[in-house]
């Protein structure tokens, strides 16, 4: 039986990745639930604005054709609101024009158990627990940091992914860490011609690639780029991978160390993903930056707090 987001990219998001909640986030923190519900009843004719992954809800949605057989994209609502408190969610979303119309309002339940049966490819959220039940259960997730949001390219949605332990599995990563930046380059060379395992947004990434294919190459509305630490002669297996795997991405920075963010901003990034704590905390500065909080580099930073 094929699953329910079959033939389409599916993307579930928050209300606070969608929208800003800023204010009312923080009266809930301060004062608790039913101010909070008081003040989103009283203000639920209100406009929301924007939040830091509205313009690649926005970009993503634009991608659908009417085509009945052509791939196109779903975005869903998960939201710890209420049906009640989640009313002003779904009139901002009407007033915005996004085409949303399925959604889930848990009262403050994790929303991650709605993930499976809507069929989610990504899923997007401010709340780092339910980011880290999505990636558990396989899905590719990340935790929307507020960051400088961007729109260099108006017509064309612009992903950027860290390649290890977000596209790649951390087994490289986990070499680097434990034995040496030698040791890592070693294990790379000698190992060139073995195809990295996936991460966990490897999946992602090829349904991405799907949508990709159904436009014209030379009008392409989504580019994609790989921005990792890697330099040569470490970039060798990662190509040869994305080969293997049949995958496209437009665009590979091997760094080489250097900070991500002024790179980012020159591809003019819409969202960027990345394992590492210390690179997201410096690409957030320059572009919409979400973290995958996956592998080796996360489990160190969970034992230094």
């Amino acid at each position: 039986m094929p699953r329910p987001g079959d033939n389409k990219l599916v993307v579930a998001i928050s209300s606070r990745a969608l929208f800003d909640l800023t204010k009312s986030h923080a009266l809930f923190e301060r004062d608790g639930l039913e101010a909070y519900r008081a003040y989103q009843i009283a203000h639920e004719n209100d406009v929301l604005q924007p939040g830091v992954a509205f313009p690649v809800v926005k970009k993503l949605l634009a991608l659908n054709r009417p085509e009945p057989d052509a791939p196109y994209v779903e975005v869903i609502l998960l939201s710890r609101n209420s049906g009640d408190t989640g009313l002003r969610i779904f009139n901002s979303i009407q007033h915005h024009g996004l085409a949303i119309t399925r959604a889930a309002f848990t009262s403050g339940e994790a929303t991650s158990e709605y993930i499976a049966p809507f069929g989610v490819d990504l899923f997007l959220s401010a709340n780092a627990e339910n980011v880290a039940r999505a990636l558990n259960s396989g899905v590719a997730a990340a935790t929307i940091l507020p960051s400088q949001v961007r729109d260099a390219h108006p017509g064309q949605l612009r992903i950027a992914f860290d390649g290890d332990a977000v596209i790649f599995s951390d087994e490289s990563e986990r070499v680097s860490q434990e034995q040496g930046l030698d040791a890592f380059h070693r294990n790379e060379t000698e190992r060139w011609d073995e195809p990295l395992s996936g991460g966990p947004f490897r999946n992602f990434l090829a349904a991405l690639h799907r949508l990709q294919a159904a436009f014209p190459p030379e009008d392409a509305p989504i580019r994609t780029a790989l921005v990792t630490a890697r330099s040569a002669p470490a970039h060798k297996r990662v190509i040869l991978t994305l080969r293997q795997w049949g995958v496209r991405i437009d665009e590979a920075l091997f760094l080489g160390g250097r900070d991500k963010g002024p790179f980012l901003e020159a591809f003019g990034a819409d969202l960027f993903f990345d394992d590492s704590p210390i690179n997201v905390e410096s690409a957030r500065q320059h572009v919409a930056t979400g973290h995958v909080p996956h592998g080796v580099s996360n489990q160190r930073h969970r034992e230094k707090a």
